[in-house]
């Protein structure tokens, strides 16, 4: 299947003229996407900074761009492209500091973030991103976007052995609104689950005491690069690869898959550009986010989703700007009823993601990319699914190079 570049398109705005009435799904797809964003991923940004031995007043400036700045960025492309495109800052490239740490300063590492900004723009700008995806099978990205997915699937059921209490009244609600229409349309299943499950949650006492309100709006630091050498070898090609070929590889493909047309050249520049605002205040790299986009799609009408999109927008911005206290509330849910709740509207999800893989061209390659993605094993510091797709499309040249052929158009 051909990919198209859809700048020229100018997104879904000059094409359906999009409603801006709210509706059920919108409001729980945008509740959904914002609880995964501030709960599962926060707490990877945490245990990483505190990892790095960075103060408490360095982790209330790095939420605060991770999850405000990447607020005003969303809001910025929701509104510019009328789609739902939520931005972020990159889990992978995160996961790459710890050991970065242990030998480079805070300020080595931003001046990294610097230098990767930088490149991210010039690979926009020049259109190399474009043509590289204009000439990717979606099966075999979409093969690797299920890989990626599947263990926030499989949460579903893991959450039973944390608590199974509030799994089963979640899923229960779940279940009921999805099998009865005339709840389904009252209000969504899964923001069903969340007001079951957080009810549940409350009754029982599962939910941790809140904390008082001493500290409730954010004082961002401003931080000063230090370019060194050793960080850039180290740094800058993994971190730039983990935006481009994993986070926003699987971002385009989701909403591909949902009849969008995100706009290519435009989101690799503002990644890049987000990065080097973002670095101001120590945050990672931005970029179009995968599991938070494939939320915001996964109900209500295609050309009104991007008002789910705008929803997140201002919820995460709220986030980053009372970063202090809205950590703490976010942290006192169960981290098994996000996790469940994560998975629930996830399902849809996955069921499209491997039909796409596997339904088409290239079903070799598409499985690789599952199985390298699904192993979650880096190479060189650089995260799996990058190399799912390396490995997928060699594996597609050299076994079915004429169903590869098929796939990109030539």
């Amino acid at each position: 299947m051909t990919i198209k570049n859809s700048d020229a398109q100018a997104g879904n705005a000059e094409v359906d003229a999009p409603s801006t009435r709210l509706d059920r799904q919108l409001l729980s797809n945008a509740i959904t996407g914002f609880l995964f964003g501030v709960t599962g991923p926060l707490a990877i940004l945490l245990t990483v900074g505190q990892t790095g031995g960075l103060s408490e007043a360095d982790l209330a400036s790095w939420i605060f761009g991770s999850y405000g700045l990447s607020g005003v960025l969303t809001l910025y492309f929701c509104w510019r492209y009328r789609q739902p495109l939520a931005m972020a800052w990159t889990i992978p490239g995160a996961l790459l500091l710890p050991a970065a740490f242990s030998h480079l300063s805070f300020a080595e590492v931003i001046g990294a973030y610097w230098v990767t900004g930088l490149l991210i723009v010039v690979l926009g700008w020049s259109g190399v991103i474009s043509w590289v995806m204009q000439r990717t099978p979606l099966p075999i990205v979409m093969g690797m976007v299920a890989g990626v997915f599947l263990p926030l699937g499989i949460k579903v059921v893991t959450a039973f052995t944390d608590n199974g209490l509030l799994a089963s009244v979640s899923l229960a609600a779940f279940i009921l609104f999805s099998a009865l229409p005339a709840l389904g349309r009252r209000l969504p299943a899964v923001l069903a689950a969340v007001l079951a499950g957080g009810i549940a949650a409350w009754v029982t006492g599962a939910i941790a005491p809140l904390p008082d309100a001493a500290a409730v709006l954010v004082r961002p630091n401003l931080y000063m690069p230090v370019f060194s050498l050793t960080a850039m070898l180290e740094l800058v090609i993994p971190l730039t690869v983990t935006v481009l070929g994993i986070q926003n590889a699987q971002g385009f493909a989701v909403l591909r898959q949902a009849a969008h047309a995100p706009p290519i050249k435009a989101i690799t520049v503002g990644s890049g550009l987000g990065t080097m605002l973002f670095a101001l205040v120590g945050s990672v790299p931005a970029c179009l986010t995968g599991p938070t986009n494939a939320l915001l799609v996964a109900s209500g009408e295609r050309r009104r989703q991007w008002i789910g999109g705008i929803l997140f927008a201002c919820a995460m911005i709220a986030f980053g700007l009372f970063a202090p206290l809205a950590t703490s509330f976010a942290l006192a849910l169960p981290a098994s009823l996000i996790a469940l709740i994560g998975g629930l509207a996830m399902i849809r999800v996955l069921q499209g993601a491997f039909q796409a893989a596997f339904s088409g061209e290239c079903p070799l390659g598409a499985l690789v990319a599952f199985v390298v993605s699904t192993a979650g094993v880096p190479i060189f510091s650089v995260g799996a699914p990058f190399w799912g797709l390396v490995f997928a499309f060699a594996t597609s040249w050299l076994l079915e190079r004429e169903s590869l052929r098929r796939a990109v158009g030539t």
